[in-house]
């Protein structure tokens, strides 16, 4: 007899606490500090996470296929969208401690969208969000 031996296996993301409040495609680089040059993380969907109890929210992108983290820090109201070599479809920010690798890590990253609207909504997005979160970290210090 042939016996279905199926099983559902829940998947913890660690995302269960959050909401999604920005979602978009793009790819992300990290600079090098020792070669002096930016190396490609990874493309893939990035996501802006709210969680519902502290209301930080942390910007979370895994690789397309693999799933693998390639950014994980938080947004943070001291944090600066730069132009990127003069790209409209791109920017530049550091993080403080971004934990992509499981350990924090101060990192200067470069996000990279398809079309300059996108790198826009990116751009309102994160500054609104900087704008929500101002009273969380002043709470922090």
């Amino acid at each position: 007899p042939h016996k279905n031996f199926e099983k559902e296996i829940a998947v913890v993301t660690l995302e269960e606490d959050e909401e999604i409040v920005f979602q978009i495609r793009a790819k992300l680089f990290r600079f090098n500090k020792e070669a002096k040059e930016w190396k490609e993380r990874g493309v893939g969907e990035c996501k802006f996470l709210k969680h519902k109890e502290t209301k930080k929210v942390r910007v979370l992108m895994r690789r397309d296929k693999t799933l693998k983290i390639c950014a994980n820090h938080f947004i943070t109201p001291d944090m600066k969208l730069e132009v990127n070599c003069g790209s409209d479809r791109s920017w530049l920010y550091s993080t403080p401690a971004d934990f992509a690798d499981e350990e924090a890590s101060p990192e200067t990253l470069a996000i990279r969208f398809a079309n300059s609207e996108n790198a826009t909504k990116f751009k309102e997005a994160f500054e609104k969000v900087q704008e929500e979160v101002k009273d969380i970290y002043k709470e922090d210090k």
